[in-house]
């Protein structure tokens, strides 16, 4: 498999799906790894069928963990590039080219699929806005700006892929994978393809509640990358708060000559946790550069 592509796939419970999206990928890859994540249905045997090796997980892990399991039998092969996309019909196979593309040529050591570099009007507007609010958490976290951060649909060099020690354990690995190859300067590059919403089997999750927990985790994710943006930026809001509600309060006293308990009350707790939150993330900041320079 030296110098070859191989396409990892997770899946669970994607049987109406897998097979179609393994053959059409096999056109243009040496090889498909497809990650069963404990499913109960017959998504494993139909990827096997369909020509892909079956990696079985005994219980449902999550996302995070099919993708490394996945990335780890890749790394066995010494593949030249590995290329990422979703079991349920969600990507279309037949723009691994153009994914794969920038890497086999050396222009990006990560190169994700965005939805959005294009007019692409078959975007449901909710997922539009889920998907502005998460890039911009990634884009804070990150050394780069993308327009698709939770794109599935990427390859990754051989070099990129030895190098990665993510910690995700859920959905937010395609931000993390983002925030971590761009901390170490890996080139990343971002090329425009086509969306497929009309899938037999929809989002496991509700989008909603989907969205929110991957807005957890990278808040997280850049709390423990650049504390002092996410503990600065709270604390500066907080301070506008507090010096708001000290505004109001000094307003009612001027013209009752009374101080309000309220405001005034409101007023020195902003302020109180403003200066905490702006104290905190100097000294976690110290930290982040202390094991940085230790690295």
């Amino acid at each position: 498999m030296d110098n070859g592509v191989v396409a990892v796939i997770p899946a669970y419970n994607e049987e109406v799906a897998i097979g179609s999206v393994v053959l059409r990928a096999r056109r243009y890859v040496d090889m498909v790894i497809v990650v069963d994540d404990g499913s109960t249905d017959k998504t494993a045997e139909i990827a096997e069928l369909a020509g892909a090796e079956v990696i079985r997980l005994e219980k449902n892990c999550g996302k995070a963990y099919a993708l490394m399991e996945g990335f780890r039998r890749a790394k066995e092969l010494n593949c030249e590039v590995v290329v990422t996309l979703d079991g349920d019909g969600q990507h279309n196979p037949d723009e691994i080219p153009l994914v794969v593309e920038p890497v086999k040529k050396g222009e990006a050591e990560l190169v994700i699929g965005s939805r959005f570099l294009e007019n692409n009007g078959e975007i449901p507007k909710y997922r539009m806005l889920g998907q502005k609010v998460l890039n911009i958490v990634t884009n804070l976290g990150s050394e780069i700006r993308v327009t698709d951060s939770q794109s599935g649909f990427r390859a990754l060099s051989r070099r990129a892929l030895e190098s990665m020690n993510l910690r995700s354990d859920g959905y937010s690995i395609e931000s993390e994978m983002i925030v971590y190859l761009s901390s170490k300067g890996f080139a990343i590059k971002e090329v425009p393809i086509s969306g497929i919403y009309d899938v037999p089997n929809r989002h496991k999750k509700n989008p909603f509640a989907h969205g929110l927990s991957v807005l957890h985790d990278l808040i997280g994710l850049v709390g423990y990358k650049r504390p002092l943006l996410l503990f600065g930026s709270a604390g500066f809001v907080l301070t506008v708060l507090g010096l708001a509600f000290g505004f109001w309060a000094f307003s009612i006293y001027y013209q009752t000559n009374k101080l309000p308990y309220g405001p005034s009350i409101g007023s020195a707790v902003f302020l109180i946790l403003g200066l905490l939150m702006f104290t905190s993330g100097l000294i976690l900041n110290s930290l982040v550069q202390i094991m940085k320079k230790r690295e």
